[in-house]
């Protein structure tokens, strides 16, 4: 980038300066390798984020100052939302013990009298 500070002045070469490319470069890597995520490298906070591109009403961002641990991060939250996506069995309704006998729920015997024994 050239510029010219005074007018008059010769143009003087301005060296740019990319900070933390390799990161940048993780970041850029890791945002086209996970398609649902979103994944930035903030300069100011020197740390790798990653917001899900989900259609949940919740916004997840996780964050990591490693590209590694980013990914682990996202791993699990992928892993939480599927636990929670997934249903239970029976519906979440508890199931009644089964009998130890198999011969179905025990029933009280009567006496001749119509009482309960």
């Amino acid at each position: 980038m050239t510029g010219r500070h005074r007018d008059g002045q010769p143009y003087a070469s301005v060296y740019q300066r990319v900070w933390d490319g390799p990161a940048r470069a993780e970041a850029e890597r890791l945002d086209q390798t996970w398609s649902d995520w979103t994944v930035l490298y903030s300069l100011g906070k020197r740390a790798f984020y990653a917001v899900a591109s989900w259609d949940d009403p919740q916004l997840v961002v996780v964050e990591d100052p490693t590209s590694e641990g980013l990914e682990e991060r996202m791993q699990e939250a992928e892993m939480v939302r599927l636990l929670q996506t997934t249903p239970t069995p029976h519906s979440g309704e508890e199931r009644p013990p089964a009998e130890p006998s198999g011969r179905g729920p025990a029933r009280r015997r009567r006496s001749p009298g119509g009482r309960t024994a």
